[in-house]
């Protein structure tokens, strides 16, 4: 480290040295060489004063283990909050020593008496310095070159000590941790897309310049942007409930103000008019549920950058109202989803996941995933583990994966669920292509895979031709012919597991679609057909309980469904789901919801004061009159009437969405090609 280095720690300017009394001796000072020696001398020692704050801090934290480092970047963080107290203190050490000083030149005053022993005694100990100076000399170019690479290799090993490297991006690289641990830096998109592309090609000219820059609270799940109104809170609070069993317990709160907000939002809904959530967002703009539903509006119109937009304002607005106890990377934080305040945090994390998936940040995606899971994993009141295998496949984040069917299986049996039961095989199948394992290795995880995959398609036979149809690939006439896989195994199984089969196969196919997947697939499927005829009783094992299990579905899996928007799901949801109303800002919210504030009732409004089209959609509603007063309680026929026109209005407009959707208009021949012929449209 050089002597201009050296300054700068000492907050000191050149020449600003401070100045002993002592060597203001007229006719004596230092020769040339001793005074070269001594400011080496000092730079060493202060040298020694920097690194070894950054030693101790970094070994204690070591061995008591109460911060997990997500990066490198803490660390250094901590290097020089330790370097810039220790510089603090230094003046007063300095002035000790300088007071100490003074103190001992009395002393040696008070003993001229005895001349020839302190001159002895000066001389022994003035040979010694010179020799240990001349020693140090001969080592200070040594350790000026070696000193950048020591305080690299010291952070390294520190890292390393912790379960970390430079280059770990895994899910499961510490088996110490828990296996919903969340780490921040993976919850920014552009870790990962640094990682793909550069962060030359990622940043590009986006780094404002100092005069524009804007100063924001910092965030870890989204970046403010200048484009966002001016951020005023909204009303969102967080509250501690309490604190068990090394858990704790929050929830959102609303403020008056925030309720009332609520309120005109409702109205709005009601309204079925997306102009008036607009005109509410101008005068809110940071109101979450007119955000959320506002994303929908504008992701069917296919403006998907508006609607990743406001969900990020949404995450920002959120984050904003952080308890400070609050950890998102612990795994010990918890939100209960019966309370409507908490659900929109759900939904929000939900939706952006989503976006990040479909912008090709898997991993990212993933880390998400892991926090909604995390934040209630024993309700799991969004079934992130129907999504969670797809993620990490994705990533390529196998050993995840397997760490979590390992660790889960026991008390969740995740091998009753199709997705995990492909999916297992499957991680099994990629870890043992790759190049880095070894032989045997290779064959155990290969023989496993195997295994795995056979059990799968015995236990879920109906699995098999959707996904094949799926790929563009068509079965062996053996395959297709046989009754193990063909039609029956599809009709024959209850509708919550046809639901989950659906899902599995409409989310997933696409991996699948690699070619040494698929021969893969094919060899198991002719082992299962070998072992179906054989009379396995494994067959007739899993097909007992195929008629045991699966006889409903929960709640939470339709939920799923119905956020995931996955055609081949969708059309399996039972009648009772798809009949009623579904919001997109509280998807079928549950039915033992605990409330903390209640809507008041709406006062009646005469016909004259609405429009033709909201009387329509109105009149949809089984207690609607003219007179805007709802019908007696006692009339029950009329409501059941109005329940089942209500019904078939869904019917139609689901029926109706679907054929919008599939239209296709063939655009007519340019009028300047001069290769149309003439009498074509005539």
């Amino acid at each position: 480290m050089s002597s201009r280095a050296l300054r700068r720690l000492k907050g000191k300017q050149r020449g600003q040295e401070a100045l002993d009394l002592g060597d203001l001796v007229p006719g004596e000072g230092p020769e040339p060489e001793e005074q070269a020696a001594d400011v080496e001398e000092e730079e060493e020692e202060l040298e020694e004063a920097v690194l070894q704050p950054v030693i101790k801090s970094s070994i204690r934290k070591t061995k008591k283990n109460k911060k997990n480092l997500s990066n490198i970047y803490e660390l250094i963080c901590d290097a020089e909050k330790a370097t810039t107290d220790e510089d603090t203190v230094k003046p007063e050490e300095q002035n000790g020593d300088e007071s100490k000083e003074k103190s001992d030149s009395g002393e040696t005053e008070k003993r001229d008496a005895q001349p020839e022993t302190g001159a002895a005694k000066s001389g022994d100990k003035a040979s010694k310095k010179k020799k240990k100076k001349k020693k140090k000399k001969n080592t200070t170019g040594d350790k000026q070159e070696g000193a950048g690479d020591d305080i690299d290799a010291l952070l390294e090993t520190i890292e390393q000590s912790n379960g970390l490297t430079l280059q770990s991006e895994g899910c499961g690289g510490s088996d110490n941790r828990p296996v919903l641990y969340v780490e921040h830096r993976n919850l920014n998109p552009e870790t990962e897309l640094k990682r793909y592309f550069g962060a030359r090609a990622v940043l590009g000219d986006q780094r404002p310049r100092q005069r524009q820059r804007q100063f924001h609270r910092s965030t870890w799940m989204t970046i403010p942007k200048d484009t966002w109104p001016r951020f005023s809170r909204p009303g969102i609070s967080m509250t501690l409930l309490e604190s068990r069993d090394g858990l704790q317990y929050f929830t959102f709160e609303h403020s008056r103000d925030y309720q009332q907000i609520q309120f005109k939002f409702l109205d709005s809904v009601e309204s079925m008019d997306p102009n008036n959530i607009v005109a509410l967002l101008q005068m809110n703009p940071y109101h979450i549920d007119s955000l959320l539903q506002l994303s929908d509006v504008c992701r069917i119109q296919e403006d998907q950058e508006m609607a990743r937009d406001l969900i990020e304002r949404a995450l920002y607005s959120f984050e904003c109202a952080f308890h400070p106890v609050c950890s998102l990377t612990s795994g010990t934080s918890r939100l209960d989803y019966l309370r409507p305040e908490n659900r929109a945090f759900y939904l929000a994390v939900y939706k952006h996941m989503m976006f990040l998936e479909r912008r090709g940040c898997p991993r990212t995606a993933l880390e998400y995933c892991r926090l909604i899971l995390s934040l209630d994993p024993d309700s799991d009141p969004l079934c992130m583990l129907l999504l969670i295998d797809f993620l990490s496949l994705r990533s390529r984040e196998y050993n995840f994966l397997l760490r979590l069917y390992q660790d889960w299986e026991v008390h969740r049996n995740l091998s009753q669920l199709p997705n995990f039961a492909f999916s297992v095989a499957l991680s099994h199948f990629h870890l043992s292509q790759e190049d880095q394992t070894e032989s045997e290795e290779r064959e155990r995880l290969k023989h496993k895979a195997d295994l795995l995959l056979q059990d799968a398609l015995i236990m879920f036979p109906g699995v098999l031709m959707p996904l094949l149809d799926l790929c563009t690939v068509q079965p062996d006439a053996a395959v297709s012919s046989h009754d193990f896989f063909g039609p029956r195994s599809q009709l024959g199984q209850s509708p919550a597991l046809a639901e989950l089969v659906s899902l599995y196969v409409g989310r997933t196919h696409t991996l699948w679609r690699e070619g040494g997947v698929l021969l893969w697939l094919e060899e198991c499927v002719r082992e299962v057909l070998r072992r179906v005829d054989a009379k396995d009783p494994l067959v007739e094992d899993c097909q007992n309980k195929r008629k045991q299990r699966y006889q409903s579905a929960p709640l939470n899996i339709h939920r799923h469904v119905i956020l995931s928007e996955i055609k081949e799901a969708t059309s399996t949801l039972p009648l009772e789901v798809t009949t009623q109303s579904v919001m997109g800002f509280d998807p079928l919210p549950p039915l033992d919801s605990v409330v903390s504030y209640t809507r008041p009732e709406r006062q009646s409004v005469g016909a004259s004061n609405e429009s033709t089209l909201s009387l329509f959609f109105r009149s949809l509603l089984p207690n609607f009159n003219l007179q805007g007063e709802p019908m007696p309680q006692d009339d029950l026929e009329v409501a059941q009437a109005g329940r089942e026109l209500n019904q078939e209005v869904n019917r139609l407009m689901v029926a109706m969405r679907d054929m919008l959707a599939n239209i296709q208009f063939q655009e007519p021949p340019r009028e300047d090609n001069p290769d149309r012929d003439e009498g074509e449209w005539d």
